[in-house]
């Protein structure tokens, strides 16, 4: 699809969502989910900025001039910030230029704010926490709506393609950790527990799927060479970045996100839409998305020792992660469609244009 193709008309447009990250994040992630549906549910919403793909509905830099004239069917427009330099852009765009915009902030972050970025918070119409846990870091009125998966994407085994078998790899079923392979996502945790309970448990084989950056290249490399001497280089793989994901959640019985520290973080969801079991950590709202002992369980961030007994109750009896697998699916259908974000922020939307 060209670009022309998916160029919005600014004058028609009464939601913008910046990106001012190129390199893909979790943030971005969620942009290029929710904005297809937002669109489909008849949002005139379009994205600005780099490192989106190709196809997404978007407006030009060059166009900003426009947002001085109130656009069709409204008095003004809506700025959706989700990082820091996209509410600065707002506040520069809204109060120095006098451009026609209600401001909308998003906070993932579950941590005391800076105090820049309290004083950019304040200057915000309005703000979204996507979890209780970052909602109570937040000195301001609030709306809490949890972020949710794309059904459509992600969704259940459905043939010979979404099963362990077609990896080629050894051992019946899989366990994964997908993400950046880093400190922060808690890497070295997922490995050392795979490391000390593969021997025990034959019909098992781990994937960690992510890219490594030129930063954590040591890491990297560590954890590498602890899986060669423990002798499992067959039955712990790296696969880096895989062409698509989707199809991985679809072929483990167990999914780990081990991670120290998190935003929201949304591949738990992403793992349970495909009916998968989960073990996660407490970073980021990782335990508002788990019932314990049904759909995987929740463990301490950091906490090795509880990480491994985690992972050890559900590979001990693959029938009660099947299960588990099935009751996951359920529960992200029930509370975490991707349409139940886009409506609740419709409603936030809505609020500020009638302002």
């Amino acid at each position: 699809m060209t670009e022309n193709a998916s160029l919005v008309d600014v004058r028609d447009t009464l939601v913008i969502a910046p990106n001012f990250k190129r390199r893909l994040s979790g943030v971005t992630s969620t942009i290029v989910q929710l904005i297809p549906v937002q669109r489909r549910l008849g949002l005139k919403v379009a994205t600005l900025g780099p490192g989106l793909p190709q196809g997404m509905p978007h407006i030009r830099f060059r166009d900003l001039w426009r947002l001085w004239q109130a656009p069709k069917g409204a008095s003004r427009r809506v700025w959706h910030a989700r990082r820091n330099n996209e509410m600065i852009a707002g506040v520069v765009l809204k109060y120095l230029l006098g451009m026609r915009l209600k401001l909308l902030f998003t906070s993932a972050a579950q941590r005391d704010h800076k105090p820049f970025t309290k004083w950019l918070i304040r200057r915000m119409d309005a703000v979204v926490a996507t979890s209780a846990g970052s909602a109570a870091f937040l000195k301001v009125p609030h709306t809490v709506i949890r972020h949710g998966v794309d059904l459509a994407l992600f969704h259940p085994p459905e043939g010979a393609d979404d099963t362990a078998q077609a990896a080629g790899l050894s051992g019946q079923r899989l366990i994964g950790c997908f993400g950046r392979v880093r400190h922060q996502k808690g890497t070295d945790l997922f490995v050392r527990a795979m490391v000390e309970l593969l021997p025990d448990h034959p019909g098992w084989t781990a994937v960690v799927c992510g890219r490594v950056t030129a930063e954590h290249k040591a890491f990297g490399e560590e954890l590498k060479r602890m899986v060669e001497a423990a002798g499992l280089g067959e039955r712990i793989l790296f696969l880096g970045e895989v062409p698509d994901v989707k199809v991985w959640y679809r072929r483990l019985s167990l999914y780990v996100a081990p991670s120290r520290n998190e935003g929201f973080g949304l591949t738990p969801l992403e793992a349970m839409a495909s009916q998968t079991a989960v073990v996660a950590s407490t970073a980021g709202a990782y335990a508002e998305m788990i019932l314990p002992g049904e759909t995987g369980s929740v463990v301490p961030a950091g906490d090795f020792e509880a990480l491994k007994a985690a992972i050890a109750h559900w590979i001990e009896d693959p029938a009660r992660s099947d299960a588990a697998g099935i009751a996951a699916l359920s529960h992200v259908r029930a509370t975490f469609a991707l349409e139940n974000e886009a409506n609740a922020l419709r409603a936030v939307y809505d609020g500020l244009l009638r302002a």
